[in-house]
């Protein structure tokens, strides 16, 4: 996600200076015409907007409050569009402890695969002070197709976990519709050029339908491993409301499955792998990634 913000801003004429752990990642941005730079802190200390994307609670500790992070360089009154996907008090925990150094935390999810964001097909659920929100509203522009002022901080996150179980789901009922098209005898590619243009069809059918039908996972826009992350915080968040959520309860195993199978380095639409193993349907397939 980071690497695409960078181009799309790049593109629109930012300055863009950025720090990844992965030195791959910082020499892709120095190809760009950005600035790839030592350390987060080091990407704090000049900056007034600083944008993070990060896959983990423990990157994120890394990030805001390690001896490098941001909070060791960040001036008063900058402000930090926060994109990750987290749980809910993670993200509060980091706007009180900013709040204390005169640093704005907005919460900020993405809606949208790698691939979307590649190609600025994203959306921004923007919550947290409006007046911040409202001068960070050309760099939403740049870097994301739509953005959305969700209100209070905290918004953007809860519109997420609804966003991304639905995409839990959304993503299995695709494999199985294509699963159950193929097994009959219906020809994948037609499948899919049909079903895309009536009733039937879904953001994620568009989307990850085309891996499905190849039969070919390897080019991840969400990894399975890392999607893992996003299926356990949405269970707690659930639980913690008490709501039922029989059809994301129902699409987890297959999930599990296509881990079990080796298939955690794939994009998730694998599960199309789990369920042909189930139907019993033979034909290529992608070679497994090592996990």
């Amino acid at each position: 996600m980071g690497g695409a913000f960078a181009k799309h801003l790049l593109a629109a004429g930012f300055e863009v200076a950025g720090f990844d752990p992965d030195s791959r990642r910082r020499a892709e941005l120095k190809r760009r015409g950005g600035r790839p730079l030592a350390s987060a802190a080091a990407v704090a200390a000049p900056a007034s907007v600083i944008i993070t994307s990060l896959p983990s609670v423990a990157a994120v500790e890394a990030a805001f409050f390690g001896r490098d992070g941001i909070a060791a360089k960040a001036r008063r009154s900058t402000i930090v569009i926060e994109a990750s996907t987290l749980p809910l008090g993670v993200k509060l925990d980091v706007r009180d402890r900013c709040a204390k150094k005169g640093i704005t935390v907005l919460d900020c999810p993405i809606s949208g695969t790698g691939a979307q964001a590649a190609g600025k097909d994203i959306s921004v659920y923007a919550s947290g002070d409006r007046a911040a929100v409202k001068r960070c509203g050309a760099i939403f522009a740049g870097m994301a197709r739509s953005t959305h002022y969700c209100g209070a901080y905290g918004n953007g996150s809860k519109l997420k976990y609804v966003a991304n179980l639905l995409v839990t789901i959304h993503n299995v009922s695709a494999a199985e519709g294509i699963v159950m098209g193929i097994k009959s005898g219906l020809d994948a590619k037609l499948l899919y050029k049909v079903i895309r243009d009536g009733a039937g069809t879904s953001r994620m059918f568009e989307v990850r339908g085309p891996m499905m039908v190849n039969g070919d996972y390897a080019k991840a826009t969400m990894k399975a491993e890392l999607y893992k992350k996003d299926i356990d915080i949405i269970e707690k968040f659930a639980a913690d409301l008490h709501c039922p959520t029989p059809l994301f309860e129902a699409s987890k195993p297959f999930y599990a499955a296509a881990l079990a199978q080796g298939r955690g380095r794939q994009d998730t639409a694998s599960v199309c792998a789990v369920l042909e193993q189930m139907a019993g349907v033979k034909r290529r397939r992608s070679v497994r990634s090592k996990t």
